[in-house]
């Protein structure tokens, strides 16, 4: 059974930090690439970080030099190290795994991943 469960969220003030980790199991982790997406009431869902599975790492321009993904591949684990948040990073974020996914369609195409987890909340105060 595959699952995707997501942990390390809260809420923090603006200037602060915090690490989302997702743990991955039920399927080969290392065959698949991994992204960050994340959902604020009202918005589309938008890619925030991805890594290919040939370890290629993509980021989205606003969260560029802030976020950092990374990867444990024997604890079969995604993390998202995430810095100087602002308030429109307010999300909920979602980590996913998809096979075969294109490195121009790491962030831009979720319905290349085939695996999600919950999500965890991500509220950032002014």
């Amino acid at each position: 059974q595959v699952q995707l469960v997501e942990s390390g969220g809260g809420s923090v003030q603006s200037g602060g930090s915090l690490r989302l980790s997702c743990a991955a199991s039920g399927f080969t982790y290392s065959d698949y690439s991994m992204a960050w997406f994340r959902q604020a009431p009202g918005k589309e869902r938008e890619g925030v970080a991805g890594i290919g599975s040939g370890g290629h790492v993509a980021y989205a321009d606003s969260v560029k030099g802030r976020f950092t993904i990374s990867q444990d591949n024997a604890k079969k684990t995604l993390y998202l190290q995430m810095n100087s948040l602002e308030p429109e990073d307010t999300a909920m974020y979602f980590c996913a795994a998809g096979r075969g996914v294109l490195f121009t369609w790491l962030l831009s195409r979720p319905v290349s991943y085939k695996y999600w987890g919950q999500g965890t909340q991500v509220t950032v105060s002014s």
